[in-house]
Formats: C-alpha cells, sequence, structure tokens
C-alpha cells in the first residue's frame, strides 16, 4: 500500500507529493491529460517554433514560493531570467509608471507627489520580506507565524480595500499601477484583503523580480517532476480519475483539483456547495513578427506589462465581469512578453506574447476585438506584426484544465471572505470530512498563482495524520 496517492500533476500536486517523498512517504501521482504542468505549461499554440505558456507566464511568486526555494530545483533545469523591469505599466499620454527591483526607480515613476508615500508603504516590510511571506502564504497556519508582529502590520495595511489603501496616493500613476495589480486574483478592488494582493505583487516584485522560466514555464512542472522521480516517487499520465476506487490503495489521498471535481470523485455529497467560481479569463496567445511596438519606452524592457488607462478604467472592468455578468468594453490586461528576456521562445526575430483580459463566469463571447483595441491604444501598429493568435475563452479554458471551472483561472473566487478562508471557513482547510482525503489546489490558501505553497501547505496535514497513525 502506497503512503499517499496524489491526484493532478499541477505545481501544487506535485509539491505536496515532493513534500512527502523528502519525508520518506511513497507517492505516486495520476494526471488526467498527457503530461504534467497544470497551469504551468508549455505548448506550441500558433505555428512551430512558438513555445507559448497556456496559462501562468510570470512567476513572482514562484520564484519568491518558500517552498520551492527550499527545493534544488535548479539542478533539474528550473532557471528564473529576470527582464530589465518586472513590470510596466503605460498610459494614454506615451509615458509609464514601473514595478522596479529597485523602490527608488518604482517610487520616481510615480511622481513626486507619491514617491514617498510609496517608500514608506512598502520598506518597512522588505527587511522581513522572507518571514512575512512564509507567514502570509502559510495561513490558516499549520504552524504558528514566525514574526507576528511584522504580519500585523501587514495585516493593517492590507486586510482593508485596495481602494482604501491607495487613498494614499494623490495621482492616478500610482492608483492605476496598484489597482493593476490587485487584478491579478480578478478582485474587484473594493474586496476585503484586496490591499494585500497589491502589496504582495510589488513587494515581490522589490525582493526578487517577476521573471520568466528559460523556455516556458513547463520548465518549473518538469523541474518538480525530475525532481519527485529521485526521490522515489511515480507519475502517470493521462489517467483520469473517476471515482476513488480508480486509485490503488493508500493511506492518504490528496487532490489538486477543483473542490466539485473533489466532492464528486470522493462521494463527498455537499461538502463545498457554498464554494463560489468567479470571473473568467479570456486569453489570447500571439506569435509576432517583431517586438510590441510600444509607445512608451519603459513597457520595451518590462517581462508583464498592465493595460489600464486609469484605475477608475481597470475597477470598471473588474466590476462589469465579477458583478454585472458583462464583458467589458475596456477590458484590463495582463500580458507577457517573455522574448524580452528568452528569445529561445520563437524564432529569430519573431516574439511570442501572452495576454488577457476578464468577462463573466462562463461566457460564451468573443473579446478579441475589445482587446486588440485596448492594445493599439498603447501599441499602434500592434495588429499588423500579428502572424497568428491562438484564443481561449471560458469553455476553452476549462477544456483545457478542469481546475477551471468556468473559465476562472484561480479555481474559486478570489474576492469576498473566500480570499481568505477558501475551499471553507475552517482552521483544516486542506482536511475533508472522509480522514484519508485532503485537497491541495488553488482552492486552498494561499490561493491562485504558480508557488506550490498550496500543495506545501496541504502536505504538512497529510505527514501529520499519516505519522499520527503509523
Amino acid at each position: 500500500m502506497l503512503d499517499a496517492v496524489v491526484v493532478g500533476a499541477g505545481p501544487n500536486g506535485l509539491t505536496a507529493a515532493v513534500e512527502l517523498a523528502r519525508r520518506g512517504f511513497s507517492v505516486a501521482v495520476f494526471e488526467a491529460r498527457d503530461t504534467v504542468g497544470g497551469g504551468a505549461r508549455t505548448e506550441e499554440l500558433t505555428l512551430p517554433g512558438f513555445r507559448h505558456d497556456p496559462c501562468s507566464a510570470a512567476h513572482p511568486l514562484g520564484i519568491n514560493s518558500p517552498a520551492f526555494r527550499a527545493m534544488p530545483l535548479d539542478r533539474y533545469g528550473l532557471e528564473w531570467l529576470q527582464p530589465p523591469l518586472p513590470m510596466a505599466h503605460p498610459f494614454p499620454d506615451g509615458t509609464a509608471a514601473v514595478l522596479s527591483r529597485s523602490v527608488a526607480e518604482t517610487a520616481a515613476s510615480f511622481g513626486p507627489r507619491d514617491a514617498g508615500a510609496y517608500r514608506r508603504l512598502v520598506e518597512p516590510f522588505l527587511p522581513r520580506w522572507d518571514t512575512l511571506l512564509r507567514d502570509f502564504m502559510s495561513l490558516p497556519a499549520t504552524s504558528l507565524p514566525r514574526d507576528p508582529a511584522t504580519l500585523a502590520r501587514f495585516g493593517l495595511a492590507g486586510i482593508p480595500p485596495a481602494t482604501w489603501l491607495m487613498r494614499r496616493f494623490r495621482d492616478e500613476r500610482a492608483r492605476a499601477l496598484f489597482a493593476g495589480l490587485v487584478a491579478h486574483v480578478i478582485a474587484p478592488l473594493d474586496g476585503i484583503a484586496t490591499g494585500a494582493v497589491g502589496l504582495v505583487f510589488a513587494l515581490a516584485a522589490h525582493a526578487r523580480g517577476w521573471p520568466v522560466a528559460r523556455g516556458g514555464s513547463q520548465a518549473v512542472s518538469d523541474a518538480l517532476t525530475a525532481y519527485l522521480k529521485d526521490l522515489g516517487g511515480t507519475v502517470h499520465t493521462d489517467y483520469e480519475v473517476k471515482r476513488l476506487d480508480d486509485l490503488p490503495p493508500a493511506r492518504a489521498y490528496v487532490f489538486d483539483t477543483s473542490p466539485t471535481a473533489l466532492a464528486r470523485i470522493a462521494g463527498l455529497g455537499r461538502s463545498f456547495e457554498g464554494y463560489r467560481y468567479g470571473a473568467a479569463a479570456f486569453k489570447i496567445d500571439y506569435a509576432l513578427d517583431g517586438p510590441v511596438p510600444w509607445t512608451a519606452e519603459a513597457p520595451r524592457a518590462a517581462g508583464t506589462v498592465q493595460i489600464g488607462a486609469s484605475s477608475k478604467e481597470i475597477g470598471t472592468a473588474l466590476r462589469a465581469a465579477s458583478r454585472e455578468g458583462r464583458a467589458p468594453d475596456a477590458p484590463f490586461l495582463i500580458t507577457v512578453q517573455p522574448g524580452v528576456v528568452d528569445p529561445s521562445r520563437a524564432p529569430e526575430g519573431k516574439h511570442v506574447f501572452w495576454a488577457y483580459g476578464h468577462v463573466p463566469h462562463g461566457w460564451q463571447g468573443d473579446l478579441t476585438d475589445a482587446i486588440e483595441r485596448q492594445l493599439e491604444r498603447f501599441a499602434p501598429g500592434f495588429r499588423d506584426r500579428v502572424l497568428a493568435r491562438a484564443t481561449a475563452g471560458p469553455p476553452e479554458l476549462a477544456a483545457r484544465n478542469a481546475n477551471y471551472v468556468g473559465g476562472d483561472i484561480a479555481c474559486g473566487a478570489a474576492s469576498g471572505l473566500q480570499l481568505l478562508l477558501r475551499p471553507r471557513p475552517t482552521l483544516f482547510p486542506y482536511a475533508t470530512r472522509h480522514p484519508a482525503v485532503f485537497i491541495c489546489s488553488s482552492a486552498t490558501p494561499p490561493g491562485p498563482g504558480v508557488h506550490g505553497m498550496s500543495g506545501h501547505n496541504a502536505a504538512k496535514a497529510v505527514w501529520k495524520r499519516l505519522r499520527s497513525t503509523s
């Protein structure tokens, strides 16, 4: 009998498996698709030689992840590449604010009226960043906070809505960039703890940047898989699990799946009936015959570029998709251009480019024209660079990854109390009413992103149970 079986070979499932194997437990992973990866894959979606990331592409939480940093993933081929600028946020007047590794450079891009306010906001946390992040990403904890005082100060700044925190800024440049940071989790700006979301992304950039993985995000998943195999774990792909009886006998079963799928497979009935899925993404992967022709200079050097003319425009787009059930006329866009630092992703002189906007849950329309109108506002002539595009709305995203229910790439709405208490209000979010069944997906704390911490935290709960029953 195995000690643990993990269902789903995304970053969280693989991390959970590694953490258990590192502690001497026998582990097997079962993945429905024919390759590992989940939200960290790389595929030729458009033309031969153009290697795209179907979901996550830039990894500020990955390089900062306490779980990943404790693993020798570089020995298994994972190499983080740092763009000259982590992120840029252009404006219609041809200028841009930036999120730089340097706090001073970032603050200066906001203008003199907000430079001091930004420095006062972020600088107190940077000296204790690693401890703060571990405490923040381990809550609800299987261990006590290591620095409760800093965590409490962070909570005072971050628990209120982002709209409150943004009142510190007098001008639109800082407000728009910060609003864009919050929008990475598709959360309306006036939601609880959205200030913390923006702060985490900003601090992550200042601490270690917003890198891409050389060759694509698949490198993250491949490194985790190779490490797991060296630890004695096994991985089975092209193996769909429809019920627990489809799996070999084990002392524990760990699911990197949506709560909906877990309840169905494990026979948990209505255990997660209150769990909410949120707004969806509409994503386009482009093959380009050259770099994006940004009007502003800063975005040309940035790995990630946020597109939203103002905090008001960003807030309007988020409300439309999350609360009003309609696609925004001017969608907020998150874009990634890996070729700024990794020319291996496309043939010589060509580029891959990644962009998505937010749409209602399960939306079946086409946002392509609205996305490209937004891009043309800040990069005139963009459409002339397009060689091919691969579009994926909510139905296509859900078909690619079963965790993206209705196109929700966060595996559950990251808003309201569910941003903090997922998949249900409990001090034991990784356990279920079945004593041998656990959940480790992005539906558990600390939530979405390629960081493996949901898997790490769940593994703690699992190995404590395995040791108590051995």
